[in-house]
């Protein structure tokens, strides 16, 4: 899929958190080029802005995963408030995703493995916890921090389903998978691995994982054929926890690259789905925005034409369609 020169105009104008992955995945920039512009998310745009507002103990607003003056039994803890995303681990999320380079955050790991304990039984942050999702972020984080995750990583297989994905209800019971803890597992997996190396048991947990997505063509329920969430094909961004199938093809497209394989053809349905969401002017419209409380927004309100999901969107068609093309 050629992006049509005006559309990658727009895409350009975008902050540099963004704009140096356009320049990279969808322009063809010279690497001195797009590296230039993930050098300005240190001091520019939402990436200086999200750095200003880190503590000096190392976290931000004062926790873990949720803020400090988090209210676990008050209006903002209801199902329908959306959780929020100020603490550390999400903005740790947010500036690896943006590109931050790690040293623009020196002596933080070793900040949080003295200041920072999570919210659940006060364990120590660099050992993670019982959540998958947060084992995932940590996992990621710590790898980029030069943080040792490694008993992370191995929790990983040694927490993972019979169905071969992960489901972080586990604590409570469960034995079935849940697409939203298997896609935030994956991701974290495949982070660590291209940053440490990984291992064969890594990576064969990595593979059982994804094969539990691909058999069920990353929208369909395979007991009833049902899609497996009700918002699998609404364009949301930011991706947070939540399971689409734009956030597992972003996922499958960084995977596949890491292993120098094809797509796999189980994926055409996905693809199909992403291709038919497309605006005439080539864009892709933000359906839906996960709430809850943020240090400000970092996309266009609902509705309107994102540049963010436009990005993701028009990659993983770029990737797909070239494929196709050798085959």
């Amino acid at each position: 899929m050629a992006v049509d020169p005006a559309l990658l105009n727009w895409l350009l104008e975008s902050d540099p958190a963004l704009k140096w992955q356009v320049e990279r995945d969808l322009a063809g920039a010279p690497p001195d080029q797009w590296q230039a512009s993930r050098a300005r998310v240190r001091t520019e745009g939402f990436g200086a802005q999200l750095l200003s507002r880190q503590d000096p103990d190392g976290q931000w607003a004062g926790g873990a995963y949720f803020p400090a003056d988090f209210d676990f039994n008050g209006p903002e803890a209801a199902d329908d408030a959306g959780q929020p995303y100020t603490a550390t681990t999400w903005s740790l999320n947010a500036l690896r995703e943006w590109g931050l380079e790690a040293s623009a955050l020196a002596g933080t790991a070793e900040k949080l493995a003295v200041n920072s304990r999570w919210e659940y039984q006060d364990l120590p942050y660099w050992d993670g916890e019982v959540d998958c999702c947060i084992n995932a972020f940590t996992l990621s984080n710590g790898a980029w921090l030069g943080a040792d995750v490694a008993e992370i990583g191995q929790w990983f297989v040694e927490h993972q389903l019979p169905d071969g994905g992960w489901n972080c209800e586990w604590v409570n019971g469960s034995h079935r998978s849940s697409v939203h803890s298997t896609i935030n597992s994956l991701k974290g997996l495949l982070y660590y691995e291209a940053a440490t190396g990984g291992s064969a048991e890594l990576r064969a947990a990595r593979r059982r994982g994804e094969e539990y997505l691909l058999e069920r063509r990353l929208l369909y329920r395979l007991t009833t054929g049902q899609p497996v969430t009700p918002w699998v094909t609404r364009m949301l961004y930011p991706f947070r926890w939540f399971y689409t199938a734009l956030h597992a093809l972003d996922y499958f497209r960084a995977a596949a690259l890491h292993d120098g394989a094809a797509p796999d053809p189980r994926l055409a349905d996905a693809v199909g789905q992403l291709r038919n969401a497309r605006e005439p002017d080539g864009t892709w419209l933000l359906e839906y925005c996960p709430p809850g409380r943020v240090w400000f927004e970092v996309d266009v309100p609902a509705g309107e034409p994102s540049r963010w999901l436009t990005f993701h969107a028009a990659r993983v068609l770029d990737w797909w369609d070239a494929a196709s093309l050798q085959q």
